[in-house]
């Protein structure tokens, strides 16, 4: 049993940080991140025999996140019960205010993306998984990741030029 602990520990105390980031970016605005990590975490450490390579750890743990994230939203919708919108305030000591701002519209865009596109973007672009990688996690063909990519870059784009549009108009009104 402590055997299995430090093993589990050891791979993933490196990637920690990618893991909490990808969790965070995954769930903005829908549930606190702290819940998908630690029920991912449960399920990996359950799992954690089934692991055939340590190098696809972090592989392995996206895919469950992504399972378990998937399994929340089948029960939100069983349950039909409409959550209010409870914004995810999330503390950076290490962040100036301006880039604090940056972070928060960025997710507030990535939120309102598809979830595949979403998910693709986060992998990609922030968790820094190459497509063939993210081709595993989303069980997705090479050529569905890269549309989603493109996709969602082109909608980002969008959501935060109409934003920052907005914003200087509302401004200097």
């Amino acid at each position: 049993m402590k055997d299995k602990q430090d093993a589990f520990l050891k791979l993933y105390e490196p990637v920690h940080e990618r893991f909490e980031r990808f969790c965070r970016a995954r769930v903005y605005n829908e549930m606190d991140f702290r819940d998908l990590m630690n029920d991912s975490l449960l399920v990996a450490y359950e799992k954690f025999d089934s692991l055939r390579s340590k190098e696809a750890f972090l592989s392995f743990l996206f895919s469950i996140c992504v399972r378990v994230l998937g399994n929340y939203h089948q029960k939100k919708r069983e349950n039909r019960i409409p959550e209010g919108n409870v914004h995810l305030e999330v503390p950076d000591r290490n962040a100036n205010p301006q880039s604090h701002a940056d972070i928060h519209y960025l997710y507030e865009a990535l939120a309102q993306l598809s979830a595949e596109q979403r998910e693709s973007i986060i992998l990609f672009e922030i968790s820094g998984f190459s497509i063939q990688e993210i081709t595993i996690i989303q069980n997705a063909s090479e050529s569905a990741v890269k549309q989603r990519l493109k996709r969602g870059r082109e909608k980002l784009m969008e959501i935060l030029t109409y934003e920052s549009a907005l914003k200087t108009v509302q401004s200097h009104g």
